[in-house]
């Protein structure tokens, strides 16, 4: 329990305090460039309408949370679904890190159950791979409007298959580890552990489960693309629902692929920019971007933080009274 109390404190406060100034510098530029659309945006959105998508995007994070469950199973690791559900939010505290490397967080939080590094790891690395694939199917469904695009699909498609190579031959991954270095400088450290990790990535990536899980990375992804859909309409772009989905898509793999922390900057320079092509007002480009990243991305860091900070009182809470 001294461990566990030991990773609480001024670590977590410092890393929810630097998500809580990103959110704050990122809220202020947004309105900066645009004050006046994005409030009369939210005032056309209204209570009820905002309601209704927020309720869809926590609909999304309930799917990908379903997903995780299933990752944590197949890796021999069967959590209660309410301190599963704790961790896996506590997890969105640092998705504004490169990657959304500071999801791994989640390990941390999960040693107290006995899952492994390289478990937990595994279960991250595999939600990633599931997100990136859901990604890529709903902007190919809009890519025939849109064929500039082409050769970041192409590129990210052949990321893809590396990735399932990776995890279903086991061939390939023992040729790698046969190849590092046996030493202990930290890169041959690091190097062994992700072997380790993508060994185990591969129970997670069965034929079923795979199917299951592209599904519901799907329906979660997709309930965002509805939510950014309905903040449209209520901004006044008229905008299809395929062009929708792929702007929603495309914005997302700009992000992720620019490793810049949760994308910010390349994730809303790209909507906005697809927004204004497709003949929507500047004005209302912005403002929809903005309304949806904070629904979105800093509802989930917001969630996060709660869950983080409510579990650092709980353990220091029973550690003071241990003593």
């Amino acid at each position: 329990m001294n461990q566990i109390v030991a990773l609480t404190g001024w670590r977590y406060q410092f890393l929810i305090g630097s998500a809580i100034c990103t959110a704050l510098a990122y809220l202020a530029i947004s309105l900066w460039g645009g004050w006046a659309a994005v409030s009369g945006a939210v005032s056309r959105v209204g209570w009820w309408d905002g309601a209704q998508i927020v309720v869809l995007v926590l609909l999304g994070y309930g799917l990908r949370f379903l997903r995780w469950q299933i990752y944590l199973s197949a890796l021999g690791h069967t959590l209660p679904c309410w301190p599963s559900l704790k961790i896996y939010l506590a997890g969105f505290a640092l998705t504004t890190t490169p990657g959304k490397a500071g999801e791994a967080l989640r390990g941390v939080l999960l040693k107290r159950w006995d899952v492994p590094y390289a478990h937990s790891f595994a279960a991250l690395l595999s939600e990633r791979f599931s997100d990136l694939l859901a990604i890529v199917v709903l902007a190919l469904l809009g890519l025939s409007a849109h064929p500039k695009w082409l050769p970041m699909m192409v590129a990210t498609l052949a990321l893809l298959v590396c990735g399932v190579l990776l995890m279903v031959r086991p061939v390939l991954i023992g040729s790698i580890a046969r190849r590092i270095d046996k030493g202990s400088r930290w890169i041959s450290r690091m190097l062994r552990h992700l072997v380790r990790v993508l060994r185990q990535a591969r129970r997670c990536h069965t034929p079923r489960r795979q199917i299951v899980a592209t599904l519901l990375s799907l329906m979660a992804w997709g309930l965002e693309v509805m939510a950014f859909y309905w903040i449209l309409r209520a901004v006044g772009a008229d905008v299809p629902l395929t062009s929708v989905m792929f702007i929603y898509a495309i914005s997302m793999l700009v992000g992720a692929l620019s490793f810049m922390p949760a994308g910010l900057g390349s994730t809303e320079a790209v909507m906005v920019a697809l927004l204004a092509s497709g003949a929507v007002a500047m004005a209302s480009a912005i403002a929809a971007t903005v309304l949806l990243r904070m629904v979105t991305l800093w509802l989930a860091v917001g969630l996060g933080a709660a869950c983080l900070i409510g579990r650092e009182r709980s353990l220091l809470g029973r550690g003071r009274g241990e003593q």
